[in-house]
């Protein structure tokens, strides 16, 4: 016998903003890391 206020199964949660990030950060940290250790070298060169 079903319920008519179940809770939906777990497949079918909408998609939280968290989860939709956490997908793009293996590519977006080593970018990012990259990008700060050409300006801090940059900053480096120009300052000596």
């Amino acid at each position: 016998m079903t319920h008519p206020h179940a809770p939906a199964p777990a497949d079918e949660h909408p998609e939280d903003a968290t989860e939709a990030v956490v997908r793009y950060i293996p590519v977006v940290l080593p970018l990012v890391g990259a990008v700060l250790m050409f300006l801090l070298a940059f900053i480096a060169v120009y300052l000596a």
